[in-house]
């Protein structure tokens, strides 16, 4: 791991550090970020080095734009998504320039986390397999548990579309989910 590296994942580690959310008596951010890079490192582990900043930054400092100052419905939330993928954008690009990294990578990364080109680039498509994976092996469950059905089942339909359909093959060898749900990544 080069240095430019070790010191933008440690910063993104110490801003998300700051998340006043806990999760298992840690910050939620900081547990969310460790999950995106083991689940990085286990999918793509000759991943560049954007990619692995930007599966640790997809997070960082989301608890400083709150859901709750957007208006209700889908409009608000969306919204809310894009200002919070700027935020990460913004950040990200911020450390890593602090870092000496090239306006490439920065560049690169900050499209990652702006998720511009998913489908289309590599980079932007592995970070969302990656998003994905982590929502389906550590939060989903918890999800399920306070939603109906029919709402479970259209937001596995939302996740299936958002993957690459390597990662859609995948999910169904790595998870056990009943028939309704593991249909969803059979297309």
């Amino acid at each position: 791991m080069s240095a430019q590296l070790t010191q933008v994942l440690a910063a993104i580690d110490a801003a998300n550090a700051k998340d006043p959310a806990q999760e298992d008596g840690q910050p939620a951010a900081l547990i969310y970020g460790q999950r995106m890079s083991a689940e990085q490192e286990r999918l793509y582990p000759d991943a560049s080095e954007p990619l692995q900043i930007a599966a640790r930054g997809q997070h960082v400092e989301r608890w400083k734009l709150e859901r709750s100052t957007y208006p209700e419905g889908r409009t608000g939330y969306l919204a809310w998504r894009k200002a919070e993928a700027e935020h990460h954008a913004e950040v990200v690009t911020q450390l890593m320039q602090k870092a000496g990294y090239s306006a490439a990578d920065t560049d690169a990364a900050a499209r990652m986390l702006r998720k511009e080109g998913i489908k289309r680039d590599d980079q932007v498509q592995a970070l969302e397999d990656i998003i994905c994976f982590v929502f389906l092996k550590w939060y989903f469950a918890p999800f399920a548990a306070k939603h109906p059905g029919d709402k479970v089942q259209r937001i596995v339909e939302k996740t299936a579309r958002k993957m690459s359909a390597d990662a859609r093959a995948r999910v169904l060898r790595e998870f056990d989910l009943p028939g309704d749900l593991a249909s969803a990544f059979a297309s």
